[in-house]
């Protein structure tokens, strides 16, 4: 097994970017959703899948600059936090971070229709679903793709690291929880299956929503109330990972 593909994102629902290695430190990837938008009025970080549209917006963030495509207009600036700290809850996770100036809030107030503000969060790992890390195959790729009858592209499912498999069956990862995994130079503990929502309908550039791949996972993947697909992880030895680097399964 291998890594096949990395993806992070700078903004918090924002497009996917593939670098070629990551550095996983012991709060998960290295430069992975370190800002987000949020609806100071309903105090709440705003999620993918209630707008879409964020999707839409691909930022670069150098330790200094932060510069991100929205809707068509390219905004770049150096983030000037204002002095608001606030603690805004996030999936039952206390966050905290800090308002920052700039011209990037009036540009996504514009593309959302309301308004809005950014932030860039002191938590590291602070502002997503469950774990950090997360982890989709090839194999079970192929099995969504032959079932739902379309090219399925991997950004949808938005997953740090997609793992080839080979020929293994489909949904092997399902096998790996409370395994670890060694990648790159580092070790990670492999956790329970990633509830899907309906984001992996919405197009990984454009935000549009046009399939039912939510639907057709759901016909053989419903388990309760969840529709698991990938694995999320947890870094136990922080470390370096690229491109075309080994996965060895631990006993």
């Amino acid at each position: 097994m291998q890594i096949r593909d990395i993806g992070l994102s700078v903004l918090k629902g924002g497009r996917h970017t593939v670098p070629s290695r990551v550095l996983l430190e012991a709060s998960g990837p290295a430069g992975d959703r370190l800002f987000a938008v949020i609806d100071l009025d309903a105090g709440r970080v705003l999620r993918t899948v209630e707008n879409p549209l964020l999707v839409s917006c691909e930022a670069r963030w150098d330790g200094e600059v932060l510069a991100v495509d929205i809707g068509g207009h390219a905004v770049s600036a150096t983030p000037k936090q204002n002095g608001d700290a606030l603690t805004l809850e996030y999936w039952e996770r206390e966050v905290s971070m800090r308002v920052v100036d700039g011209p990037w809030a009036r540009e996504f107030s514009r593309l959302l229709g309301r308004d809005v503000a950014l932030a860039q969060i002191d938590t590291p790992g602070g502002v997503v679903y469950g774990d950090t890390v997360t982890i989709v195959t090839t194999s079970s790729l192929h099995r969504v793709a032959e079932e739902s009858g379309m090219a399925i592209d991997a950004r949808r499912f938005r997953a740090t690291f997609t793992i080839d498999t080979g020929d293994a069956a489909a949904y092997v990862e399902d096998a790996w929880a409370g395994h670890e995994i060694e990648m790159g130079s580092a070790r990670l503990l492999v956790g329970v299956g990633i509830p899907r929502c309906a984001v992996i309908d919405s197009d990984p550039d454009t935000g549009a929503r046009g399939t039912k791949l939510l639907k057709t996972l759901a016909r053989s993947r419903l388990t309760g109330q969840d529709i698991p697909f990938g694995v999320y992880a947890q870094v136990i030895q922080p470390g370096l990972v690229s491109r075309g680097d080994s996965v060895m399964l631990l006993a």
